[in-house]
């Protein structure tokens, strides 16, 4: 570094100064420095300031990671752990936190307050469910029993209506076998039969056997149709059910000139069923189908039954040739007590008996009706009860 050393006036008028005080620059003064350990020395502070503000980066970074795991993560991990625990529908386990504040403390409380009152609101409902439930058999037990009082209201009413069929039936062989008697007794006035008239003898015992057998077959039926035990469920035959019945109501039909006409499948598989009940099913359907024949003076009664190609359904159907029913009261026919007949001869239970035991045994009902020419009756029976029957809903068709 090169300086100049000028002749100021406190220097040139100095006793000691030798120079005059017009020369201007008394000499040069040139000092040469070296800058290398002062370099050196500030690349040290400047490594020392970055290694230390590092250190100290690191060392709050670290801090605040700690303290966010162990104030704020921990915590709220724990809290989470609570909120699956009360999801899991866990609601004696209160929530929980190691490390506390103000802030997590009114979180924990908001949240065992809404554990507390969800394990209430859940209380409650188990015992509102439990109450429903008792009521719901109640009322299902009551059900069961009113379904059982009109069944036993509709063979009542049904036994009333073959009441004087089964008084005919029962009194022409009665009077039969009490001429037949009354003959062999003149014929015997003597004590003995007139000699070659062994064969007629026979015959007459004949027909008094035979008239005797066919009373007992028609008490037997009736009695058999009366009986109402306990259901239950068993393989029956349907064309059988439907020839017995038609036995009781043989006279009925004779009385207003209906022809009956059979189209049974001989093959047809057995049905588990409640043989009494399906029984009245056909007694309904028979009489009803009689009823509608007898404003026209007669008609034709048709009973089918076939196995479905499907070959696991039933159907039995009946026919008639009567007056049919009204479109607008299709519908409603199966509704209990809803009758078109005149007072007294009818109180509108036997086609509702028949669709809830129908429903009860997992089948269907189809109707078909016209105005003037009849209706059809079809009944669909599964040969086996099915452990989870859907509910099917009637069909009904007007022409």
């Amino acid at each position: 570094m090169v300086t100049p050393i000028y002749n100021e006036a406190s220097c040139s008028n100095a006793v000691c100064h030798a120079h005059s005080s017009k020369t201007k620059v008394l000499g040069v003064l040139d000092v040469g420095l070296r800058l290398d350990p002062v370099e050196a020395g500030t690349r040290n502070i400047t490594l020392q300031a970055v290694l230390m503000s590092v250190l100290e980066f690191a060392m709050g970074a670290a801090f605040v990671i700690l303290f966010t795991r162990l104030f704020v993560a921990r915590p709220i991990g724990q809290l989470i752990e609570g909120t699956k625990t009360v999801s899991a529908m866990e609601l004696d386990r209160p929530i929980r936190i190691s490390r506390r504040s103000q802030e997590l403390d009114e979180l924990v409380d908001s949240f065992n307050l809404m554990r507390e009152r969800l394990k209430e609101a859940v209380a409650e409902l188990n015992n509102m469910q439990l109450t429903l439930e008792n009521k719901v058999e109640q009322r299902t037990q009551q059900l069961q029993a009113a379904q059982q009082k009109l069944v036993r209201s509709d063979r009542l009413a049904s036994l009333g209506q073959l009441s004087a069929s089964v008084a005919h039936e029962i009194n022409n062989p009665v009077s039969g076998v009490l001429n037949l008697s009354m003959l062999l007794e003149r014929l015997m006035a003597n004590g003995n039969y007139p000699p070659g008239r062994e064969a007629e003898f026979r015959k007459y015992l004949g027909l008094i056997s035979s008239e005797t057998a066919r009373i007992g077959r028609t008490v037997s039926d009736l009695l058999a149709f009366s009986r109402s035990g306990k259901p239950q469920r068993a393989p029956a035959d349907v064309n059988k059910l439907i020839r017995t019945t038609l036995a009781l109501t043989e006279h009925k039909l004779k009385l207003i000139n209906a022809e009956t006409v059979l189209e049974l499948q001989s093959d047809l598989p057995l049905v588990e069923c409640d043989a009494s009940q399906i029984q009245q099913v056909i007694l309904n359907l028979i009489l009803n189908g009689a009823q509608a024949m007898q404003q026209q003076g007669g008609g034709k009664l048709t009973i089918r039954s076939r196995l479905l190609p499907d070959a696991s359904t039933v159907e039995l159907c009946v026919q008639d040739t009567g007056e049919g029913i009204a479109p607008e009261n299709l519908p409603r026919i199966f509704d209990p007590f809803f009758t078109t007949k005149p007072e007294g001869k009818g109180v509108g239970l036997g086609l509702a008996v028949l669709y809830g035991i129908v429903k009860a045994h997992d089948g269907e009902v189809e109707v078909r009706s016209q105005r003037n020419v009849g209706s059809t009756f079809a009944v669909f029976l599964p040969l086996k009860r099915s452990t989870a029957a859907e509910p099917v809903e009637v069909q009904v068709h007007a022409v």
